[in-house]
């Protein structure tokens, strides 16, 4: 079962051992600013999932739970204090183990999108991609030789931490001009209010502007929409190619929110990439849209298990799942 803690949102997914995603929920909940409230949601969605008619006698092997927050290996309940401060540094979900008797294993969102890239999506059979979640923050999962990287402390691969304008916004981290301040959630929805008096024609006038609304714009054309997807991808583009020159990935794959707009995201990506990186380096990239949408981080936390279970099967004593609930 994987579970997404994304900073707006729960995801959950139950998966077989194919990577089919069987039952799904997803329920929007303030994450990041609301602890204790966050755990109840979390429990119920999992419930859900084990009780649907899809989940009929598969045994529960353990729980992957994903969070928009750096990991350190060695300190598994541990939260970033900057990127999470309500949390206080502790993630506290062991009434999961408790309530469904299974372990329970924690990794960094963007990670375990790149796991189940790897694993099931566009990334199979590549041995070295990164995977760059865009969405309410910036961050990159990366596989490299087939195993993630997470660096010595947990913190390999904040690109939405890395400064592609000195001069540019603050950040919550505090620094300035990080990308996420340019390519972030709010970033986008500030910088295509900042462009409605230019475009009195946008359907983006009709209401408060989202992220969904952006994406859903730039899909038919509007040209508001498409001037904010294209200078992200141009400041996207800007830190990918330090990143290439630097990981020398096989393959890029953009997921979150933004991979919705694919090629109209890719193609000046990719332009900006072209244009600020090693020759050899661009040239051994594919820069590519997920395909796995917006379960690709919950799939990756499910694959976590299914990882786990197969190095070693005894840390994971499977558990018959509850009898499904009645039509």
């Amino acid at each position: 079962l994987g579970v997404e803690m994304s900073a707006s949102h729960v995801v959950t997914a139950l998966t077989n051992l194919r990577g089919r995603v069987l039952p799904w929920h997803s329920r929007e909940h303030p994450v990041r600013r609301d602890t204790e409230g966050t755990r109840a949601p979390v429990a119920e969605l999992c419930e859900k999932c084990l009780r649907a008619p899809q989940a009929r006698g598969l045994p529960l092997v353990g729980i992957g739970l994903a969070v928009p927050s750096p990991v350190d290996p060695s300190v598994p309940d541990g939260l970033s204090r900057v990127v999470m401060p309500a949390w206080e540094g502790r993630l506290g979900m062991e009434h999961l183990a408790e309530r469904f008797g299974v372990p329970v294993l924690v990794d960094n969102d963007a990670n375990l999108g790149a796991l189940a890239e790897h694993w099931w999506g566009v990334g199979r059979g590549v041995d070295d991609l990164a995977y760059i979640k865009v969405a309410t923050g910036v961050g990159s999962g990366h596989v490299i030789q087939g195993e993630i990287y997470r660096g010595a402390t947990g913190v390999a691969g904040e690109i939405g931490h890395i400064a592609i304008d000195p001069q540019g916004p603050p950040c919550i981290c505090g620094l300035h001009g990080c990308l996420v301040t340019f390519v972030g959630g709010h970033a986008l929805v500030a910088r295509a209010e900042e462009l409605l008096p230019a475009f009195p024609e946008s359907p983006l006038h009709e209401g408060p502007v989202t992220v969904h609304d952006i994406e859903d714009a730039a899909l038919t054309g509007d040209p508001l929409a498409l001037q904010v997807a294209t200078e992200a991808a141009g400041h996207l583009g800007t830190a990918l190619a330090g990143l290439l020159n630097l990981m020398n990935p096989a393959m890029v794959i953009l997921g979150g929110d933004l991979s919705r707009l694919g090629d109209l995201l890719v193609d000046p990506l990719r332009d900006t990439v072209k244009a600020r990186t090693l020759v050899s380096s661009v040239r051994a990239a594919e820069i590519r849209a997920s395909e796995l949408g917006p379960l690709s981080v919950a799939i990756g936390a499910s694959t976590l298990i299914l990882k786990e279970a197969l190095a070693d099967a005894t840390l994971f004593p499977a558990v018959p799942l509850p009898e499904p609930e009645s039509a």
